[in-house]
This record gives C-alpha cells, sequence and structure tokens, in this order.
C-alpha cells in the first residue's frame, strides 16, 4: 500500500481534500481508504476506515492531565506514538492501492515533533508521500509567497520523504492570480522579480535572502493548483502520486 500524508498550516484544507480526493478515487473504482491521524478533529468531511480518536480522546487527555486544549493537543500528538501500533494492526487489515492519511491540523504537531517519524516508520515509510497544502491567504505577496515555501521546504526536510506542493483552494483566486503564483514556483526568476519589486517592505531583505536558500536547495519546479470543493486539480494529484510510486503507470491489481 502508497500512503499518501495531507500536511499543512492549520485552516489550509486537509480535511475536505482528503475527503474529496477518497471520492475522486472511489468514482474511479481506484482502492484506498482514509486514515484519521487528528485526535483533535471535531468535525470531518469523510467516513474515516480508521480513525485515531478510537484509542485517543482528547476530551480524556485534558481531564487526566488537567491541560487545556492547546496543551492536551501536545500531549495527544505524542500519545498517537505511543498508539500507533493499534493503528498499523488495522490498517495490515486492508488490502488497497492507497492509504490516504489525514494529519492534525496543526501543522507543528505533526512536522515538528519526535513522535511523528515513529508514526511515520510504523506505517511504512518507505512507500510514502506528502500532499502538502498550501493555505492560500500566504500568498498574497512574493514574500508570503516565499515564507510559505520555506515552511514547506522545513516540513519536507523534517519528515524526509517525496513532496507535492499543492496551492489549496486555488478557487478564491483568479485565474490571472493562480497564473502568478504557479509561475513564481516554475520560474524562480519571475519570483526574484517580484520581490525586488517589493523592496520598499523591510521584509524584503529576508525575503531575498530566503529566495536564495530556496533557490540553492532546489526547490522550486511544480506546484499544483487545487480546490476540494471544485473538484479542481484531483487528478493532478492522482498523476503526481501515480508518477512518484508507479513512473507514471496506474497501479494494477495486483499493486
Amino acid at each position: 500500500m502508497n500512503n499518501v500524508y495531507f500536511v499543512g498550516t492549520a485552516g489550509s484544507g486537509k480535511s475536505t481534500m482528503v475527503g474529496a480526493f477518497k471520492k475522486w478515487l472511489d468514482d474511479r473504482e481506484i482502492d484506498s481508504c482514509v486514515v484519521n491521524l487528528d485526535p483533535g478533529a471535531e468535525k470531518i468531511s469523510y467516513v474515516p476506515d480508521i480513525d485515531i480518536r478510537e484509542w485517543i480522546s482528547l476530551d480524556q487527555v485534558m481531564a487526566e492531565y488537567g491541560l487545556g486544549p492547546n496543551g492536551a493537543q501536545i500531549v495527544a500528538a505524542d500519545l498517537m506514538a505511543v498508539n500507533i501500533k493499534k493503528v498499523s494492526e488495522a490498517l495490515n487489515g486492508y488490502d488497497t492501492d492507497y492509504v490516504l492519511i489525514d494529519t492534525p491540523g496543526q501543522l507543528e504537531l505533526f512536522a515538528f515533533r519526535e513522535s511523528s517519524s515513529i508514526v511515520i516508520d510504523a506505517l511504512g515509510k518507505a512507500r510514502s508521500i506528502i500532499a502538502y497544502l498550501s493555505d492560500p491567504t500566504l500568498y498574497k505577496s512574493a514574500n508570503g509567497f516565499v515564507s510559505a515555501m520555506t515552511l514547506a521546504s522545513l516540513v519536507q526536510f523534517r519528515l524526509d520523504m517525496p513532496i507535492i506542493n499543492l496551492l489549496s483552494k486555488c478557487d478564491v483566486f483568479t485565474e490571472k492570480e493562480t497564473d502568478r503564483i504557479i509561475d513564481w514556483y516554475h520560474n524562480p526568476d519571475t519570483l526574484y522579480g517580484d520581490l525586488l519589486d517589493e523592496d520598499k517592505d523591510p521584509e524584503s531583505v529576508i525575503g531575498m535572502e530566503l529566495f536564495r536558500a530556496l533557490e540553492n536547495t532546489g526547490v522550486f519546479g511544480e506546484m499544483r493548483a487545487v480546490s476540494a470543493t471544485k473538484g479542481i486539480g484531483l487528478d493532478e494529484i492522482y498523476g503526481a502520486v501515480q508518477l512518484e510510486f508507479h513512473g507514471g503507470d496506474d497501479a494494477g491489481p495486483d499493486e
């Protein structure tokens, strides 16, 4: 089975995208199952096949440890690693092509805690990829874009897996705005020029340094505009996943 981790900042649309992509796969008779790894999720737009909330209750964590919601989220993230064997055993009962994994709403609880490495290893790191959703509100300026992509690069570095960069909720942009953002990722020279145009902003000095760091590490390449509510780009997510796992060929019955 191939794992697709949907990762992103709070409000980037991870859960909605998981639900939309699951339906897209179902409509095309492509086998998949969904794992919810967010113990603090209250409402999700899909029915998870495996749900960490069966083993970890945020309310119980708050009561047992005398914590508020934020502190309980941190403890729950670490408890997820303690209970990941149960999730792995449940997952072993499935025979499917793809496992769609919804991660905690707070990015730092998954990407920047040691427990995440335990979780990823237990579920099979070798056949895993990150679908990174960027919040469109961060992309209003070239500086914001550089900041957002720096965060995405740090997540990839931390989790040490291949990554698909997705411009989430692209329907909130005009076509011209979307094309401009995609062009920033495809053509770093365009982004560099727009950063220079923003040089009246003190952040531009830092933005230029971050840009150079991103360029030197070779992160620029391809970004896909997607929208769960409009069904935009779901085929491109599938194509990128297929390219990573199967060289672009569709998963066969024995895969």
